[in-house]
């Protein structure tokens, strides 16, 4: 971990609604809208692009196998630039930062766009063992959005559950917490502050062509009232509703990372500074406190302490599982997810770690601020967590 990475830029595609405008876009398609969009921002030349490092969770269509490989092609980088798909679930477009550094910290590459994309409207059933016929004729299909964590032995809304339970989080907390990130949400996306960060994508219809440039999961006008009429969505005397939890949306996210002496030469204007990283586990169960170990570890590697943070992102898979961080940590809220979250915004999981990144650097700029710490649970029970500095 050499401390002086650099973010240059980046772009994200709109965050499309399950089913909604970007549906017809296949993970690559989107990570290719924002690949371009961050390569053209920050004014690198698509020759010097030595890799392409993209975090992908659910392969939903039939050239996933493909997509960094395809998203170098498609971006305009030269034949010689290979493409890496990484998987660490909620955490891969953070990481895919982290193996940046690594890879350039070796020698390897001097210039990698890094980022994440997941489609959930595209993800497919499953029939497993339909190659090889049907027992007694009996075929089942699987939906492949239920990432049930067989070793935990529940799904990733249970978790949330758990940790409520464990820490005495209620119903009205949390559904306080989900209307707050509709609020920030709201009130970023009439200043401009999401828009800054998304690339416009132009889909043909029937009728001709729409654009999308606005995150569509967001609902403004929610209230406390029509988010307590929701029905528990994981246990019947559970907490955990579809208004508390992350958004099911389509996106992608991209970032073009080097280091500051190779920015200098090539005349680029950095964001922000990756000042250390940390990835680490937890019991998978509750694997939404996965940011409780992972913030004080990165803050360790830095010699910083969390008051020196003045932005603070912590992904919102669940109201639940934020709250239970934000007692932990003793965290200052006036300083969390100040445009909204992924209660509000919605939850690509490939892309999110990148989304944060990019929203968190952008809005240092504006606060003329110094520090920012970025951190996300991971499924199966870890915790990633990034930190930046203004530069």
């Amino acid at each position: 971990m050499s401390g002086d990475l650099v973010i240059v830029n980046g772009a994200r595609t709109a965050f499309g609604a399950f089913g909604g405008g970007l549906a017809g876009l296949s993970a690559t398609d989107l990570a290719v809208a924002a690949s371009k969009e961050a390569i053209s921002r920050s004014g690198v030349d698509p020759e010097a692009v030595d890799q392409v490092i993209m975090g992908n969770v659910l392969q939903t269509s039939k050239d996933a196998i493909y997509l960094a490989r395809h998203v170098a092609l498609r971006s305009g980088l030269k034949t010689e630039t290979p493409g890496l798909i990484i998987n660490l679930l909620c955490g891969s477009g953070m990481q895919a930062v982290a193996n940046a550094e690594m890879l350039i910290d070796a020698g390897h590459a001097e210039v990698v766009l890094a980022g994440g994309t997941d489609s959930l409207s595209q993800t497919p059933y499953i029939s497993w063992g339909t190659r090889w016929g049907g027992r007694m004729g009996k075929m089942e299909l699987w939906d492949g959005l239920d990432i049930r964590d067989t070793y935990a032995g529940c799904s990733m809304g249970e978790t949330a559950e758990n940790l409520r339970e464990k820490f005495n989080i209620s119903r009205e907390e949390q559904d306080k917490f989900a209307l707050e990130s509709q609020q920030k949400a709201k009130v970023a996306m009439d200043k401009g502050h999401l828009r800054e960060e998304i690339v416009p994508i132009e889909i043909k219809e029937k009728k001709g062509v729409k654009t999308v440039l606005q995150d569509e999961h967001a609902r403004p006008d929610t209230t406390l009232e029509g988010l307590a009429k929701l029905k528990p969505a994981f246990r019947k005397d559970g907490t955990v509703t579809a208004g508390n939890a992350c958004g099911i949306v389509d996106g992608a996210a991209a970032l073009v990372v080097t280091k500051a002496k190779t920015a200098e030469k090539l005349n680029l204007k950095p964001l922000t500074r990756v000042v250390s990283w940390a990835v680490t586990g937890v019991p998978p169960e509750i694997m939404g406190i996965g940011p409780v170990p992972a913030i004080p570890l990165a803050l360790e590697r830095a010699k910083l302490t969390l008051d020196q943070m003045d932005l603070i992102e912590i992904n919102e898979a669940f109201a639940a599982q934020y709250l239970a961080c934000e007692k932990e940590l003793k965290l200052d809220r006036s300083k969390v997810n100040v445009n909204g979250g992924a209660i509000a915004i919605g939850h690509p999981f490939g892309a999110t770690g990148a989304r944060l990144l990019l929203s968190t650097s952008l809005e240092l700029h504006r606060r003329k601020a110094r520090y920012s710490i970025v951190s996300a649970c991971v499924g199966g029970g870890m915790g990633i967590a990034m930190i930046l500095e203004r530069v």
